[in-house]
């Protein structure tokens, strides 16, 4: 299989998911839910090789204050996450649901939190809990459709991934997918365009340049150098 079609595939099976969300959510919502737990499932498929190491290391280290470190350590990642929970264990106590999710988001580094404010994901939370829905769309993702590990969904396929499911939100709100985010074929458009026949000036040890000079330096170039460059990308 191809990489758009598997892509295209895994995209639609995690937005199938949202077929849950019917009657809680309206189309136009679904990706308040679907975007946010796609990127949580994402880091915790990452993190379940490493979860009973980061556990035991935060028993040992948790009053210590450079308990950090030693937890990125122990992840082997630049997060972690030291609640008990995994999607797999919430299942084990569906009475409880609401109150384990939020200690295993709770759980995670900083960085990642500063993530899932992002996503003003808290009130959604509390609607799919008060709806009776919230057990039911965690179990969705932990059936193997919504399996994220990086041995089965690389890095690429991940971003490629996410972004397809950026446009299905995008149609859902009648909308063009170009207004939520840039396509990394045309960014990489962009840079080859920037840098074209400065490899000069680019190289060596201790290059800076400014977004200030970036700008100028693109302003600069003009038009007839952007064709030129384009055609030899």
């Amino acid at each position: 299989m191809s990489l758009s079609a598997n892509v295209s595939e895994k995209a639609a099976l995690i937005w199938a998911i949202a077929d849950k969300l019917t009657g809680v959510y309206k189309p136009h919502e679904y990706g308040e839910v679907i975007l946010p737990l796609t990127v949580i499932r994402r880091f915790d498929c990452i993190l379940a090789d490493t979860k009973d190491e980061v556990l035991e290391k935060f028993e040992a280290v948790k009053n210590l204050p450079m308990r950090d470190v030693l937890l990125r350590n122990a992840s082997g990642k630049a997060f972690y996450n030291t609640s008990r929970f995994t999607f797999e264990r919430l299942l084990d106590d569906p009475d409880n649901i609401e109150a384990n999710f939020r200690d295993y988001l709770n759980g995670f580094s900083e960085n990642v939190q500063d993530i899932l404010q992002k996503f003003k994901f808290d009130g959604q939370i509390a609607t799919m809990a008060n709806k009776g829905i919230l057990y039911i769309v965690i179990k969705e993702f932990t059936t193997p459709k919504a399996n994220l590990h990086p041995d089965v969904i690389s890095n690429l396929e991940m971003g490629y991934i996410f972004e397809e499911i950026i446009r299905r939100f995008s149609e859902s709100h009648n909308e063009d997918a170009g207004q939520h985010y840039t396509p990394r074929e045309v960014i990489q458009l962009m840079v080859n365009i920037l840098f074209c026949d400065d490899n000069d000036m680019l190289s060596g040890s201790n290059v800076v340049k400014t977004i200030y000079e970036i700008i100028m330096l693109i302003w600069s170039q003009g038009i007839g150098k952007i064709k030129k460059c384009a055609f030899a990308v």
